[in-house]
């Protein structure tokens, strides 16, 4: 059986809990506490040199990490992946928007308030990560003008990916009263088959 290592609260642990539920893949969940450095152990560096979760163990015990890698890996031969060329490179681009422009401002806001005590460092952080963040959801808001979902009108990993930490960025401190779309959006991604919260284990 594949084993997660995983943390919970994690939006990036969640993308992968939610897949493989979706996909009616058993998988066994490893809860690892980030914040009591059980991701940086010798034995866990041995599983993943770069020391964090989420991080699949397959049945051949090869080790995957990376959330969005994950997600790919998971996905090939799915409803959740397009096997058209153009469609597969609109997802990819929206998974590395995820990583590079939302997750890095939304999700660590969210990291910092719901963890931390926040001190005048991490309070002058937020303010940088404030507008960041908040351009991040106005160019999903943009893109999601007539749309259901992200790439080809259907459910893919490319929602699943910016899912996980959208629906919690309240948890940051944004607020998405102003965006519509995405709020539509995400109504729509919670009414998918099998969807679970990303507090169920």
């Amino acid at each position: 059986m594949i084993r997660l290592y995983d943390y919970l609260p994690s939006g990036n642990g969640y993308k992968v809990r939610l897949l493989l539920t979706q996909l009616s893949i058993p998988f066994e969940r490893l809860e690892i506490d980030i914040l009591q450095g059980l991701t940086r152990t010798p034995e866990f560096l041995e599983k993943n040199r770069n020391g964090r979760i989420p991080l699949v163990e397959l049945e051949n015990g090869t080790y995957l990490a990376e959330s969005n890698a994950i997600l790919f890996y998971f996905a090939e031969g799915t409803p959740f992946l397009s096997t058209d060329r153009w469609e597969r490179a609109q997802v990819l681009q929206w998974m590395f928007f995820e990583q590079y422009n939302h997750e890095p401002n939304i999700a660590t806001a969210r990291f910092w308030l719901q963890h931390f005590d926040l001190t005048p460092e991490r309070k002058a952080g937020l303010e940088q990560k404030r507008p960041l963040g908040y351009a991040a959801l106005d160019v999903m808001e943009k893109h999601l003008t007539g749309r259901k979902f992200f790439v080809g009108e259907r459910y893919s990993i490319a929602d699943i990916a910016l899912y996980a930490y959208t629906h919690v960025a309240d948890e940051g401190g944004f607020d998405l009263t102003p965006y519509a779309n995405i709020r539509a959006w995400l109504e729509r991604v919670r009414s998918q088959p099998k969807h679970i919260p990303i507090t169920q284990e």
